[in-house]
């Protein structure tokens, strides 16, 4: 949300999700010892996320690491908070003008690192079919895709390091026909809409983690089954990577042990079942084909709804995605609720049973965090800080116009982000800049 972990607003929230980082110091610590040119990081941060990137790269460049040599993914896919997860800050222009910022500066100083994963997996949690999840991520992209281009960018240039993220849910077919469709419509729409040339720009890279939404608190053991069938599906789908919840991931961060569980579900996978030994194990399967051909036709569908709205940005707007999810989300709790649908442990199959134990993170992050703020502000020069937050607003102001010879033109925002990093700067100071030329947003009514 771009507050600093002492702001009201992060009253009972700091280290409660992740790890708590307000400014460079932070991401020097959690960093240390770490070669960032062996290691590749995922962060799954949207709204502030070129700040947090712009902190990692410092990180880097304090270590003496080439910038072109390290390699990692920012989620950065402002869209899908629109849509579904709500974690927004400015409105959504202004917004995707940051996006295409980080693809631009990192098409030309960090070329193996992904500037966004595109994501379905909160479309999904937030209650959207599998269609949605499918149809709303992809047309997410093409969005960006959009907006880039109209900076002058080549999709060649950015296209390769695009990277999706999506969900695994319960339905063992239905999941895997969503992966099959989601490669065969992203080639399709690069080769054919954007004229790409690159197959590496044609090729759909994606993330899966099994479904949060779908692991009850009751009976909690039983998510350990239901984690092993989702994997399942996202590696017999064709994921490149993938990330299995712990079976307490409704009452809190990981255990230990839950943990464990989780990551020998997936070497259990890899290592004895021998799904991952074939590629597309279950092509030529009717009704595995029948169910991918069904999920692009109505992929399509979708995207001439959005095309003729004028976009995604256009059709958030409108609150278009939005509404369709929350219909669906509440004939699925109908269902649930006659039993039309049966979870379970949740509605059938119920037994008495004692709370588990789980992990609890108490508030001495948060005061451990506003001491060295504290600290923070006190040694570095604030004079320097306020110079470089004023450099980020005036460029912020500017109209970012198409690049010319791969430069980055004066308006891009990510030099003077990383400049204020270098000053030690904070997240929320750097996002309260940019509020005060963006302004924030308020989502429309879709009641």
């Amino acid at each position: 949300m771009g507050y600093d972990s002492d702001h009201a607003a992060s009253e009972g929230e700091v280290g409660k999700c992740g790890v708590a980082i307000d400014s460079l110091e932070d991401m020097e610590i959690l960093f240390d010892g770490i070669d960032l040119e062996k290691t590749t990081t995922s962060m799954t941060i949207n709204s502030p996320a070129s700040v947090l990137w712009a902190m990692y790269l410092v990180v880097a460049e304090k270590q003496g690491a080439d910038w072109k040599k390290i390699s990692g993914t920012i989620q950065n896919d402002i869209l899908k908070e629109y849509i579904a997860q709500k974690e927004y800050i400015y409105p959504p222009a202004p917004s995707m003008r940051l996006v295409i910022d980080t693809f631009e500066f990192g098409s030309k100083f960090t070329p193996r690192f992904n500037t966004i994963s595109i994501s379905g997996y909160h479309i999904r949690e937030a209650g959207s079919t599998a269609l949605q999840e499918l149809a709303f991520t992809i047309y997410d992209g093409v969005e960006y895709v959009e907006w880039a281009r109209r900076r002058g960018l080549d999709v060649d240039e950015f296209g390769p390091r695009l990277s999706f993220f999506f969900n695994a849910h319960n339905d063992f077919f239905e999941e895997i026909a969503k992966y099959r469709a989601a490669r065969k419509i992203w080639y399709r729409l690069m080769k054919d809409r954007f004229g790409a040339k690159n197959d590496r720009t044609r090729l759909m890279r994606f993330h899966t983690q099994t479904a949060g939404v779908s692991l009850p608190a009751q009976q909690p053991m039983n998510n350990i089954a239901r984690v092993a069938i989702q994997a399942l599906a996202a590696v017999l789908g064709g994921t490149q990577s993938l990330h299995t919840d712990a079976y307490d991931e409704a009452l809190a961060l990981p255990t230990a042990e839950a943990a464990r569980i989780a990551l020998r579900t997936q070497q259990i996978i890899a290592y004895e079942s021998g799904v991952a030994q074939t590629v597309d194990p279950l092509g030529g399967s009717y009704f595995v084909e029948k169910q991918t051909l069904d999920m692009e036709k109505g992929a399509f569908d979708y995207f001439e709804k959005l095309d003729q709205m004028g976009g995604m940005v256009k059709g958030i707007e409108r609150g278009y995605p939005q509404k369709e999810i929350a219909e669906a989300s509440y004939q699925y709790q109908r269902a649930v609720e006659a039993n039309e649908k049966i979870t379970v442990g949740v509605n059938d199959f119920v037994i008495e049973e004692e709370s588990p134990e789980i992990l609890y993170i108490g508030e001495s992050v948060a005061r451990g965090q506003e001491a060295k703020l504290k600290a923070l502000r006190s040694r570095r020069s604030n004079e320097e800080v306020q110079r470089r937050l004023d450099a980020l607003k005036r460029a912020a102001a500017k109209t970012p116009s198409a690049g010319a010879n791969g430069n980055i033109s004066d308006a891009n925002t990510m030099p003077y982000i990383v400049d204020a990093v270098r000053a030690y700067a904070t997240v929320g100071e750097i996002c309260e800049a940019l509020r005060q030329v963006y302004g924030t947003y308020t989502e429309v009514s879709i009641t």
